[in-house]
This record gives C-alpha cells, sequence and structure tokens, in this order.
C-alpha cells in the first residue's frame, strides 16, 4: 500500500495515514540498510549508495530503508543535492518490480506523501512486524530503543508533534536549511558530551517490544553498532540484529533468503580500465 495521494494543506507534510504499514507479509529476498546518512557533504557516500540501488537492491524481492538514509530532510519539496537524483534511483527500483519499504529514522522523519508519490516506497510505521520464514520479527529505526538518553527522548516527542512539523514545513526552504544546519551542530556538540552508554539501546526496552509484539528477532539501526546478539526473554532466544552506518567506502547489507540470514559488504563499483 502506498502513501495516500491525498493533498494537505501542506505538500511536504509528512504522512499521517492511517493506512501505513503495521504489518508486512514477506515473501523472495529482503534487503535491510539503515544510517546512510547521504548529503551533498558525503559525495562518495551518495554514489556508492546510487550504485546499490542500481544492482544489489534490484536483485531483491523487498527493500526495506530502516531510517536516516539522508542525513537531514527538511521537506518533500527540497529538490537540492543529492535528493532529486536518489528519488530518481529510488523511483527506478520499484519501476522494476522490487517492493521497497521506507521508516522514518532522527534525522529524515519529515519524508512524505510526495516523496512516496515520487518514488513509489511504501511507508512503515516504527515499529512494524513482519514475519520471514514464518518468524516474527520486529522493525524499528532504533532511536526508541535509547530510552537512558532522556534528553534525547523528550525532544524526540516534541519534533514528532504533527503541529510542530507543520509549522517548520509552512518556512522557507533557506530558513529551513538554516534551521536543520543550526540543529547539527547542537546534535554534535551534545553528542560529544553523552557518554556511549547512554546513546546505546537499553536492554530492558528491548525486551519489552521483543515481548509486546511476540518478536523472535529485532532488526534496527540508529546506534552504528553493527552486531548480532542473542536476547533472552521469558526463557527463549531472541536475537537483536543492528544494522551499519555507511561510510564512502563501504556500506552494509542484512539480507535473507533462502538460506537464512547474512550480512553483505556493500563496496564502490571499480570501472573498467
Amino acid at each position: 500500500m502506498s502513501c495516500s495521494s491525498r493533498r494537505s494543506s501542506s505538500s511536504n507534510a509528512p504522512s499521517r495515514d492511517r493506512r501505513e504499514d503495521r504489518r508486512v507479509t514477506i515473501q523472495g529476498v529482503s534487503v535491510f540498510v539503515s544510517d546512510v546518512h547521504l548529503s551533498p557533504d558525503r559525495p562518495a557516500t551518495v554514489d556508492l549508495f546510487l550504485g546499490f540501488l542500481a544492482g544489489r537492491a534490484r536483485e531483491a524481492d523487498q527493500l526495506f530503508l530502516l531510517g536516516d538514509i539522508f542525513d537531514a530532510w527538511i521537506g518533500d519539496d527540497d529538490e537540492g543535492t543529492p535528493n532529486a537524483e536518489v528519488k530518481a534511483a529510488l523511483a527506478a527500483v520499484t519501476a522494476s518490480g522490487v517492493r521497497c519499504y521506507l521508516m522514518h529514522g532522527n534525522r529524515d522523519f519529515l519524508i512524505g506523501r510526495a516523496f512516496c508519490r515520487e518514488t513509489g516506497c511504501r511507508l512503515l510505521r516504527d515499529p512494524t512486524l513482519a514475519r520471514f520464514d514464518g518468524e516474527p520479527t520486529l522493525l524499528m529505526h532504533g532511536d526508541l530503543l535509547c530510552t537512558d538518553d532522556v534528553a534525547y527522548q523528550r525532544f524526540r516527542r516534541r519534533i514528532r508533534n504533527p503541529l510542530v512539523q507543520r509549522l517548520f514545513l509552512w518556512r522557507s526552504l533557506a530558513a529551513r536549511r538554516k534551521v536543520a544546519a543550526d540543529y547539527r551542530l547542537k546534535s554534535g556538540a551534545a553528542t560529544a558530551e553523552k557518554t556511549p552508554e547512554i546513546m546505546d539501546v537499553n536492554q530492558e526496552t528491548v525486551a519489552r517490544y521483543l515481548r509486546r509484539y511476540g518478536a523472535v528477532r529485532l532488526i534496527h539501526g540508529h546506534t552504528h553498532r553493527p552486531g548480532d546478539h542473542r536476547v533472552q526473554i521469558d526463557g527463549r532466544e531472541a536475537v537483536r540484529s543492528v544494522l551499519a552506518e555507511w561510510h564512502p567506502d563501504q556500506g552494509e547489507a542484512l539480507i535473507h533468503g533462502p538460506s537464512g540470514w547474512h550480512r553483505e559488504p556493500v563496496l564502490p563499483s571499480i570501472d573498467p580500465v
């Protein structure tokens, strides 16, 4: 189910359509990525991601983008670099028959209906429950799990308020760019003052989400600490798979297919001499 094409008072508004996917039925090969952090300042990472969309992503049946694909998203009307090029590449992926699911991250939560219409992506709510080989699997961006960072959780609740978002999107593009730039500076300074433990997931929160949804696997990004962790939930074992942050020289994708789960590096293409 695609994002609604009904226009609101702001064409940039993030989708609040109640038909957003909450549960997904999966068949075939699935590819998961998050935390690509595309921006004009990271052209090599942009090229790496575009190469991934033109290659490995089209071999999948489903592509899951679990947030922070963009380092900042200030509205669907921003056609600056690399937004337009990435949207065109995503549209080509979905036109090839790949189902592309998108979840908001803490940096690109303003992606809205217009983006979905242009790209063919389907918006997922955070969290979303899916089944792979019959196993209930919880998909999240990951920031909701970092409950030890009380200041961030308070900030998250405020900026996810639809009225706050609408007021921001009513501003000019130039004004929004300035706000986003100021936020990145303040965010970087605040992050530098926090301990690694505060910025990681809270284990009790992880257990609570797994228990609530009856999931045996949790896939998320956000923390930039890739790995697979065993979690004991009421006498049963679950797995928490953390997706990797992308860098100019390498990304990573988590793959599910007939042979089960595995990780694949995403490397820059080498042009023939």
